[in-house]
């Protein structure tokens, strides 16, 4: 039953990566004809629409003093921060690139965990934190023309995104995580509103582009909650490190659809940075593993 649930919640993460990329695909897709803010909007609504019915028909809506959690509040800000810099940086730079850089994620989680959180990190994973981050300055910035301004607009995603994964940690378990994604949505829905004019004003939306932000915004919406699924189906050590998979989607779409394709610099920063990120998952996974041992072996002696 363990090994079943296992592959059970590998393969639900796996969709869930899918339905991310097919969001950044689209985002891109549509990012030379409308501002950062016009995108979020669009996409926003259409994602609000989804969620709050799910939540409102799922019973997960709660009073909005929960509002007043200080913990979903930083979390909602991280959420936003990072979507603003994400979305932002799908208009300068390839897809692949893009989601390369965003695999860093876990080590930027592991080494706030340790700064802001308290958790024991040891001296291997700091070192694969720092390999790992070595590899995406081989990605963003490999030669004399230094960092890209999308380059570092995903790095601030990365870190934005840190700060609300360390915070949904601290969240009140009691509120439902549909609620959590309700008001994300509606926060992200309302500032990407509030950035349409300064970020150059409304623009038409051709019916291809909302065609795409409405397929974005449904593929958002299943990732979400496949990764809810995936996270609560078997084991989170084997399970978590198919969020790589991402990077594999991130290719295939760029290559098919937006005609982008990795170059040299892109595949040696990313086998960095996966390899810096398998080996932190494979220490904590033996560091919650070495006092089940122990008591084991206490236990048959």
């Amino acid at each position: 039953m363990a090994l079943h649930n296992n592959f059970k919640g590998a393969l639900l993460m796996t969709l869930a990566m899918a339905g991310f990329t097919v969001n950044d695909a689209m985002v891109k897709l549509v990012a030379p004809d409308m501002n950062t803010g016009q995108i979020m909007f669009i996409r926003g609504l259409l994602t609000s629409i989804l969620v709050f019915t799910l939540a409102w028909r799922m019973g997960a809506m709660r009073p909005l003093k929960t509002l007043l959690d200080p913990y979903l509040l930083l979390r909602t800000i991280g959420d936003l921060l990072s979507s603003v810099a994400y979305v932002s940086a799908l208009g300068l730079l390839p897809l692949p690139n893009a989601a390369a850089i965003l695999q860093a994620l876990p080590l930027a989680v592991t080494m706030g965990a340790a700064l802001f959180l308290g958790e024991h990190v040891g001296w291997r994973r700091w070192i694969a934190i720092c390999i790992g981050f070595a590899g995406v300055l081989i990605i963003i910035g490999p030669d004399a023309e230094g960092f890209t301004f999308g380059g570092l607009l995903v790095v601030s995603s990365v870190i934005t995104a840190a700060m609300r994964d360390l915070a949904t940690k601290k969240i009140n378990p009691q509120t439902p995580t549909l609620f959590i994604s309700a008001v994300t949505s509606m926060v992200i829905t309302i500032f990407g509103a509030v950035l349409i004019v300064p970020f150059g004003g409304w623009r038409p939306v051709p019916l291809p582009d909302l065609a795409a932000l409405t397929l974005g915004a449904s593929a958002l919406f299943v990732g979400y909650q496949t990764l809810i699924s995936a996270m609560r189906t078997g084991e989170i050590s084997f399970i978590a490190p198919f969020r790589y998979t991402s990077l594999l989607w991130a290719v295939l779409l760029a290559a098919l659809i937006l005609a982008e394709y990795p170059d040299v610099w892109m595949l040696l920063g990313s086998a960095i940075v996966i390899a810096a990120g398998l080996f932190t998952f494979y220490r904590e996974s033996k560091r919650h593993r070495a006092p089940v041992a122990a008591s084991a072996t206490a236990t048959s002696s």
